[in-house]
């Protein structure tokens, strides 16, 4: 599994103006790193506006089965498992896909709380990751944001933890989460 064309919608000036907007003032200037950061913490709704895609290739059907499941503020494209005579193969859970998304900045976020929880399955986590990776070289605010539910909340609110919130890692997540 790789995933490859993760692209930025590149618009953080009509993030700024939707935000202006909603405090009735006009334009702003380009946002620096400092105010993307913020505005991302805070959750406000003009980060919406922020959109990525991006493609798996050769992702498990089982793993896109994970992702499918998020659907709000997402958009999923998903390969079919059909033969050209359009008959369905009896593939496995395991056949690679393709599967290509497209998403906005908060539910990127809101994904990344479930799928880099160590509760989730590891190659989903790993499939996340990767995701996250691509994230990271083209809107570091943003892939500082994603990060894993414990780390989000400052606790961990699974029935059953797996007790990472009790390490020193979590601890260093925690505070360059919280970091502007």
């Amino acid at each position: 599994m790789k995933v490859t064309n993760v692209k930025s919608s590149d618009n953080w000036q009509e993030v700024k103006n939707s935000c202006m907007t909603t405090i009735n003032k006009t334009m702003g200037k380009y946002p620096d790193s400092k105010w993307k950061k913020n505005i991302l913490l805070c959750e406000h709704s003009p980060i919406r506006r922020l959109r990525i895609s991006w493609k798996w290739v050769d992702l498990p059907y089982w793993i896109s089965v994970h992702m499918v499941r998020h659907h709000i503020g997402i958009s999923h494209f998903v390969g079919t498992q059909r033969t050209d005579d359009n008959k369905r193969e009896n593939a496995p859970q395991s056949a690679p896909v393709i599967h290509s998304c497209e998403a906005n900045a908060q539910a990127l976020i809101n994904i990344s709380r479930k799928r880099l929880c160590n509760k989730a399955a590891a190659e989903t986590r790993q499939a996340w990751q990767a995701v996250k990776d691509g994230i990271v070289k083209i809107e570091p605010e943003l892939a500082s944001c994603m990060v894993r539910e414990c780390v989000y909340r400052g606790f961990c609110p699974e029935l059953h933890s797996c007790e990472f919130c009790e390490t020193e890692l979590f601890q260093d997540e925690r505070e360059r989460y919280i970091e502007v």
